[in-house]
């Protein structure tokens, strides 16, 4: 059985960042699930309602859009104007995305998630766009991961849907580390 994509945007953003690459893998066949994550919702819940429709012995491959911000949203004011306009393909597309960036508390930063023990466990892979996540992929690396890299920017899944979903449709043949 092929594996569900679930695709997780970043809670400084919304769903919209995936819609290029989900319809890049619903083309090509695969199942895609992007369920709508809100701060301070239980996300573990919201991510399991969206799964529920599949069978459960269907395969998953979990995309998470990174890491959150240090700063207060919304997220696309935190930089100059011409560093962020070059993240978008177009102003069409950056206004539907901005029209999706939630306000986060402060508190938002300062919570800790914890990681259940064995998370890693299960085949794990890290696809990076580049600088500045190069530390964060040493270290997928050293986990034993897969890395896989498409230069681009943050938000390089809305400029090259197709370079991206190209590599996820690879994730399903990484192995677990020995």
């Amino acid at each position: 059985m092929e594996p569900a994509f679930v695709l997780l945007h970043s809670l400084l953003l919304g769903p919209r960042t995936w819609a290029p690459v989900a319809a890049e893998l619903t083309a090509a066949g695969a199942t895609v699930v992007m369920p709508t994550l809100i701060a301070g919702e239980d996300l573990a819940a919201t991510v399991n309602a969206a799964l529920a429709h599949l069978p459960g012995e269907q395969p998953i491959v979990l995309v998470a859009h990174s890491n959150a911000g240090l700063w207060v949203p919304a997220w696309t004011t935190w930089w100059p104007e011409a560093d962020v306009t070059r993240l978008f393909p177009d102003a069409e597309t950056r206004a539907a995305v901005e029209a999706e960036q939630p306000r986060l508390p402060v508190s938002y930063y300062e919570q800790r998630i914890p990681a259940p023990a064995g998370w890693d466990d299960r085949p794990c892979g890290y696809l990076v766009f580049g600088p500045p996540y190069d530390a964060v992929a040493r270290d997928a690396r050293d986990r034993g991961w897969t890395v896989a890299e498409v230069p681009g920017g943050h938000l390089h899944q809305l400029t090259d849907p197709g370079a991206v979903a190209a590599v996820l449709r690879r994730f399903r043949t990484w192995t677990p580390p020995a």
